[in-house]
């Protein structure tokens, strides 16, 4: 396996931008879960390592809590609650990229922000031109930092439903 250069102020950039694409998908989770605070709480851990603080325990934390509160609202038929809590995984899991060469990495990049375009359509009843403006918006988002990181890595890997299909659009236009 083939290693990759990533500094910290990398890691912290592309944390940044999970967090930006999977915070206005809270609105969707916290509409449905108002007294729910698991997926906010990964984001917001997530955005302190972003702004500075030292990669911690809190964030693995609040990912597991988050992914706890997916399978709540998986189990509840809140597909588009579910999608949302999962952008805030993703948004966690940023900040632990791993400087390998594999394709699976890119969902800790790009993931974030699938899952949110998945959260908006599945709010606006699986509408996928929902999801695509989402991934336009996150598109614009990427940074140049995030960009050259992204394009140490392999393309998106295949299969993962819809969430799959919102991630190797955006990759294939971040790649562009």
């Amino acid at each position: 396996m083939t290693a990759i250069e990533l500094s910290v102020e990398e890691l912290r950039e592309v944390t940044r931008y999970s967090v930006a694409c999977a915070e206005p998908a809270m609105a969707i989770f916290e509409r449905v879960r108002p007294d729910d605070q698991r997926p906010r709480s990964a984001i917001d851990a997530a955005r302190a390592f972003a702004e500075g603080a030292k990669r911690s325990k809190a964030i693995r934390d609040g990912a597991w809590a988050a992914q706890r509160a997916y399978q709540e609202t998986r189990d509840a038929g809140q597909d588009a609650a579910g999608d949302a809590a999962r952008a805030a995984v993703a948004a966690a899991g940023a900040a632990y990229l791993h400087p390998l060469a594999k394709a699976t990495q890119v969902l800790h990049i790009l993931g974030a922000a699938g899952h949110a375009a998945r959260a908006f359509e599945l709010d606006a009843g699986d509408d996928h031109t929902v999801g695509a403006a989402y991934i336009e918006k996150a598109l614009a988002l990427a940074s140049p930092v995030v960009v050259r990181v992204l394009l140490r890595y392999p393309d998106a890997p295949s299969g993962r439903g819809r969430v799959g299909d919102l991630v190797r659009s955006l990759d294939a236009s971040l790649r562009r």
